[in-house]
């Protein structure tokens, strides 16, 4: 029996005593957000603002991205390209536009679960004949769905296109 305690003793001894060289450190969390799973997504449609489709447009959210009821949507309107890198400029919209006869108007957007609707927003005395094709014609937005638990839990200016795009897919 004796035999039995001491080579117990000797082996419990030798499996909790056992030591080695400490492991690579592991790889940092993103911005304090260890453990947090979110894939933020996004999607451009390119459309015309007409009198036929009262300067609306409805787009639905294509079945491929994930939504659920407590997401944000986000519409971006692509404002330019940069003349000297040549990339692409993004602007959170609404985005308001001051006409050269001095009228403004706005790109605007709202949004339910699985549809966005982008429209140009005017006063009710606006001439909307007066607006230019290059206001009209072949604008480009970017949608992007994100979780809000992320968006609340992080420091995220939603108004730069750049930040946000870091955590789309």
């Amino acid at each position: 029996m004796r035999k039995i305690a001491i080579l117990l003793f000797a082996l419990t001894f030798i499996l909790t005593s056992c030591t080695g060289d400490q492991g690579p450190p592991g790889f940092d969390g993103q911005d304090g957000l260890d453990g947090v799973n979110f894939v933020g997504q996004s999607f451009e449609r390119t459309i015309d603002f007409l009198p036929e489709n009262n300067y609306e447009e409805y787009i639905v959210i294509p079945s491929s991205i994930d939504l659920y009821d407590t997401d944000m949507t986000l519409a971006y309107i692509l404002w330019e390209q940069d003349p000297v890198t040549g990339n692409d400029v993004w602007r959170l919209i609404p985005q308001t536009i001051f006409t050269d006869s001095g009228e403004l108007f706005q790109y605007n957007y709202d949004y339910s679960f699985d549809e966005v609707r982008l429209f140009i927003d005017a006063p009710a005395n606006f001439d909307f004949n007066n607006l230019s094709t290059a206001a009209t014609l072949n604008q480009t937005f970017r949608i992007v769905v994100l979780p809000v638990d992320f968006v609340n839990s992080t420091n995220l200016d939603i108004t730069n296109y750049d930040d946000v795009m870091e955590y789309v897919e």
